[in-house]
């Protein structure tokens, strides 16, 4: 049961995310979006890490995400040596299927589309585990916990 509060509490405020991240992107002037995405309240885990981050040194040269948050990004929003070569998390919500234009939204807060006009169809199946893995060519495919096939992905957020 807490994990159900859980989940609709976490995609709730995605949700909301979602709103604020689309009325910022209308916003022309470079500096308004800025300050319009920076403005956008976060997750109080999130919040309580960067404000531990604005009290390191400006030195420090840490990384600014976990690697596996960068997964999906291309090549010249991170350079590939930081990235693993899966991922592995939970879709969110009931799958029954897909087509070329499914999203997949994943417990980590990744957004995910069908990188091509495959389909598939699958026992309907509710917050499946999922993995998304890179081949030697650099397509990604989402595996789907109790399924075969595996859908060739885009990350979008």
């Amino acid at each position: 049961m807490k994990a159900l509060v859980l989940l609709l509490a976490v995609s709730g405020s995605a949700l909301a995310a979602d709103a604020d991240l689309l009325r910022c992107r209308t916003i022309a002037d470079m500096a308004g979006r800025v300050a319009c995405y920076d403005a956008i309240p976060v997750a109080a885990a999130p919040v309580a890490a960067a404000q531990v981050a604005a009290q390191a040194p400006a030195a420090a040269s840490a990384p600014a995400a976990a690697p596996a948050a960068n997964f999906g990004l291309s090549a010249s929003q991170m350079r590939k040596s930081d990235e693993p070569s899966f991922i592995e998390s939970t879709l969110l919500g009931r799958i029954e299927g897909w087509s070329g234009s499914t999203q997949f939204r994943l417990a980590n807060g990744q957004i995910w589309r069908v990188a091509d006009d495959s389909a598939g169809s699958v026992n309907e199946i509710e917050n499946p585990k999922v993995k998304i893995t890179r081949n030697n060519l650099g397509s990604m495919f989402l595996e789907i916990e109790g399924t075969n096939q595996a859908p060739r992905v885009r990350r979008v957020q």
